[in-house]
């Protein structure tokens, strides 16, 4: 963009700004300590309960018809009042005389016809329009008003010196709103008004213009007229009205608000300004009348830059389309703007055209508006929104004899892509393109300018952005919001992507490295998105908040799981999930050496309390119990057979015999022994189980021998699970040798508990002792047995015991 367009796009939207700004009322109601809003509160008087610290008081849109010193006074440090939209028809200034800091008032919009002066020399903005008053309401009081920057006032009449007191000011705003005004014809009238930026008059909406005032005016730099009516009579009134003024040579901005008139009158208007020293010419809801005949004109060298209408709504429905459009197409300006209008079209200049920058926002213009057109060689903006536009390709072919075309806005259309998306014929030049709001599919990306830098596509039906995308390198900003995105593109299409906004998309769970691709993205919005909350995403989070918030722009207010219900709603930055959950291969890790390090831990638990060996006689001792009772052993073992099992090392076999079993037996116990009592056909585990239930106590000899014979642990782990399944306590424990703790092996845990917890019995070395050991070893039988202890009852026992065998197989 050339700097001579910069500049007067520059100036005509600060002259806009300052317009809006300085001549429009807001009504802003905000609650605060200093700031109190009682607008439309059905109110008759100022209301005593507020606080005198209240800075700012809004109670328009009431029903107060009066007001008086009491109202307000206790309102010492008041600065705003606005009491517009009330009741009042008499006011007298010294109510205020207690507001020292009054420097806003609004009174407009009431019925006043009188008004009391008084000095309140604190006014900034005093405002007295749309009242009842005949004559403009001017005190004496306000010449010395030296901060006044608005001033609204009401009247049905001038007189010459009703400003006078005020002519010495310099304002920066004048509103002078003008009742049913009447003047006789051939009789002017003369109002100075010597110092303002901005002068703006209202006339009455439903009469006919007639003013014929000559206003003197110094300094005027924007003049707003609204509601003028005009026919082929008063046309000239008019006209001549504005004549006196435009003579100053700082007016840059008229504006006309709600003007009706004739076709033929509106020509004259603009020919009559076009010679004018005026740069920016805004018309807002115009009403055309009667024919719109076919009027020559001829536009001379005019310092006029832009002109803006907006709404234009004809009375006449049969005309030619092409007189209307040909006053505008051969303007001589740089700016034309006509939006909100029944145009269906619009003509191409005759010859090169002027216009740098065209507007005809919402109109009803076609793919064929400016089809081969050449002579907008100057143009550099273009802007077609709101339009009918459907065709994409025939939109590239128009701008391809437009060489300056830099900004083109075909948003808000019904554009879609077309089979000739590939060979569509834009202009290179084109730097910044609106195509937002329109039907475009993913297509869209194969018809693009190549040097585009500027790209505006929300609102569309985009899905994807190919690959194979390569001509957009140009591209630094990229608008992409509100389609259906699944994922952040990345930056090796668009190597020079800075900007990305792409919120309100369909991303669930956007790649984790675009921050890596885009290295010069400095400004990036993507939140309000469906975001899918697993561990995907983390990457994800971690990145994007790492980046500053000038960077990510809405991070993290608009980034929100919606997936799954659990964490729906929950900011991304609050979401966490454990990183073993998220890493595939550090679960198996971890899982493997868990496994690893229990098998190691079982292997040496199995090792160091030799549990195999247990488990092994668990399994035995359950087996023969199962085959015991399924034969039915329980009823022949019902009775106990002997008083002792003795388990013993073979080697200390001749100790047994030669000194324990003589001992035992003649006291009369029976003793049972392996050699004597197994039954031959049993497995040795199967006779060891059934010896040690049929006896009352069981007798262990431990040596070092003991130590080593594994059938002897086997004794003697069913003999100490005999103990707790009977409760009795049935083992005596015969310490032959001395053991040491050490020599028993780790795995026979259960010998050392019990030589740890239970008392054994030691034979001594010398033979005085062995008396006592004798005692001690009978003292440990203290119960009689029912025992079989004659040769033919146990031979008696044992034919029963077959007998009972063979029936249970039989």
């Amino acid at each position: 963009m050339t700097q001579d367009k910069e500049t007067v796009i520059r100036t005509f939207y600060l002259i806009c700004i300052m317009t809006l700004i300085v001549g429009t009322i807001t009504q802003i109601c905000e609650e605060s300590e200093f700031k109190v809003c009682m607008s439309k509160n059905n109110l008759t008087r100022i209301p005593k309960t507020l606080l005198p610290t209240t800075k700012s008081l809004d109670i328009s849109q009431n029903y107060i018809s009066e007001l008086q010193v009491s109202d307000i006074s206790f309102l010492s440090g008041l600065k705003v009042l606005k009491l517009s939209h009330n009741r009042i028809r008499r006011l007298d200034l010294s109510v205020f005389k207690f507001n020292q800091d009054l420097e806003y008032l609004d009174l407009s919009h009431n019925q006043l016809q009188k008004m009391c002066c008084y000095p309140v020399v604190s006014l900034k903005h005093l405002d007295l329009s749309f009242n009842d008053f005949d004559v403009l309401p001017i005190c004496v009081e306000f010449g010395n008003l030296t901060q006044l920057n608005f001033l609204g006032l009401s009247a049905v009449r001038f007189q010459q010196i009703d400003l006078l007191p005020v002519a010495h000011l310099h304002l920066n705003y004048i509103l002078l709103v003008l009742g049913d005004y009447y003047i006789k014809e051939n009789v002017s009238e003369k109002l100075q008004i010597l110092n303002t930026k901005t002068l703006h008059f209202v006339f009455h909406p439903n009469s006919l213009f007639s003013v014929q005032v000559n206003i003197s005016v110094n300094a005027l730099g924007c003049l707003q007229l609204t509601n003028i009516k005009l026919n082929e009579r008063n046309c000239q009134v008019f006209v001549k009205f504005l004549l006196g003024l435009i003579r100053g040579p700082m007016l840059l901005n008229i504006t006309l608000n709600n003007i009706e008139t004739p076709w033929k009158c509106l020509v004259e208007i603009l020919k009559f300004l076009w010679p004018r020293p005026v740069e920016y010419l805004n018309i807002y809801n115009l009403t055309l009348d009667e024919i719109v005949s076919d009027i020559q004109v001829t536009y001379p060298e005019t310092t006029l830059k832009a002109l803006k209408i907006e709404h234009i709504t004809k009375r006449v429905f049969i005309f030619s389309q092409t007189v209307l459009y040909k006053v505008f197409s051969e303007m001589n300006i740089m700016m034309l703007t006509i939006s909100d209008t029944p145009f269906i079209h619009m003509l191409c200049p005759v010859a090169s055209s002027t216009f740098k920058f065209l507007n005809f926002t919402q109109n009803v213009f076609t793919d064929s508006v400016f089809d081969t057109c050449s002579t907008l060689v100057r143009l550099e903006t273009l802007i077609l929104r709101k339009n009918s536009l459907k065709n994409l390709y025939k939109v590239s072919l128009m701008t391809k004899n437009m060489p300056s075309l830099e900004i083109l806005d075909v948003s808000w259309n019904s554009l879609e892509s077309h089979r000739y998306e590939e060979n569509c014929m834009w202009v290179e030049s084109i730097v910044v393109l609106n195509m937002s709001s329109n039907t475009l599919t993913d297509s869209v990306f194969r018809c693009l300018p190549p040097k585009v830098k500027i790209l505006d596509l929300h609102n569309n039906r985009i899905t994807n952005i190919p690959k194979n995308v390569t001509h957009l390198q140009a591209l630094q900003e990229l608008n992409i919001a509100f389609n259906s995105l699944t994922d952040l593109p990345g930056c090796g299409t668009f190597s020079s992507l800075s900007a990305l906004i792409i919120d309100h998309n369909s991303m669930s769970h956007p790649s984790a490295d675009f921050f890596q691709s885009c290295q010069k993205i400095r400004s990036m919005r993507a939140g309000n998105n469906p975001f899918l909350c697993t561990c995907e995403l983390r990457e994800f989070i971690k990145n994007i908040d790492q980046v500053s918030s000038e960077v990510a722009q809405d991070w993290p207010d608009s980034y929100k799981c919606d997936y799954p219900e659990s964490s729906k709603g929950v900011l991304l930055k609050d979401f966490h999930v454990s990183p073993l959950s998220c890493n595939t291969t550090l679960l198996i890790l971890t899982v493997v050496t868990t496994m690893l390090v229990l098998a190691a831990t079982v292997t040496f638990l199995c090792h160091y309390f030799d549990l195999p060996w247990y488990l092994r006689m668990m399994c035995q001792w359950t087996q023969t119990r199962h085959r015991a009772r399924n034969i039915c052993l329980e009823e022949l073992q019902g009775t106990l057979q002997f008083h002792a099992f003795i388990s013993y090392s073979g080697h200390d076999s001749a100790w047994v015999k030669n000194e324990l079993l003589p001992n035992l037996e003649k006291e009369n116990l029976q003793i049972c022994l392996h050699e004597r009592n197994f039954v031959p056909g049993k497995s040795i585990l199967e006779n060891i189980i059934n010896c040690i239930e049929k006896s009352y106590k069981s007798i262990f000899v431990l040596s070092p021998n003991f130590i080593q014979s594994e059938w002897c642990h086997y004794e003697l782990y069913f003999a100490h699970h005999q103990l707790f399944r009977k409760g009795s306590n049935n083992l005596i424990l015969i310490l032959l040798e001395p053991i040491s703790q050490n020599d028993i092996p780790s795995k026979y845990h259960r010998l050392r508990a019990l030589m740890a917890q239970r008392t054994y019995l030691e034979w001594p070395a010398e033979k005085s002792k062995h008396g006592l050991f004798w005692a001690n070893i009978r003292a440990a039988f203290n119960i009689k047995l029912t025992l079989a202890t004659d040769n033919n009852d146990v031979k008696t026992l044992k034919k029963d015991q077959e007998i009972q065998l063979r029936r249970h197989r039989l």
